[in-house]
């Protein structure tokens, strides 16, 4: 379900969040923070924007049963069999709620994103 933020910041949106999701927003936030140490975050579509060199890294949300993750439909096309066992569309990815986040995999699309637009910039 979406929902509208008034969140200004990237943390502010997160700390608003239920407990459980803000558990599992602060755990990709911390890896989008470890990855990638420069970056533009902003609130965009009423989610956090995470912006790297100017272009769209990926977007999170929170939703009422799943975290929800836009990186782009070329990246669930070249994760197309790692997110067999998630609901996706065509560049978004459903964690449901009551699952471990695949944190590697989320690692392997934020350097896929990194790498795509790093090629884009050469």
């Amino acid at each position: 379900m979406y929902k509208k933020t008034s969140a200004a910041n990237v943390e502010e949106y997160i700390h608003n969040t239920p407990v459980p999701q803000r558990q599992r927003l602060n755990q990709i936030y911390k890896l989008i923070q470890k990855t990638l140490p420069i970056r533009e975050e902003k609130i965009s579509y009423d989610m956090p924007a995470i912006i790297y060199k100017g272009k769209v890294l990926l977007f999170f949300a929170a939703q009422n049963h799943h975290i929800g993750l836009y990186a782009l439909p070329e990246t669930n096309v070249h994760f197309a069999d790692s997110l067999k066992p998630y609901k996706t569309g065509k560049g978004s990815i459903q964690f449901p709620n009551n699952k471990e986040l695949p944190l590697d995999l989320i690692s392997k699309i934020i350097h896929f994103r990194i790498e795509a637009i790093e090629s884009m910039s050469v």
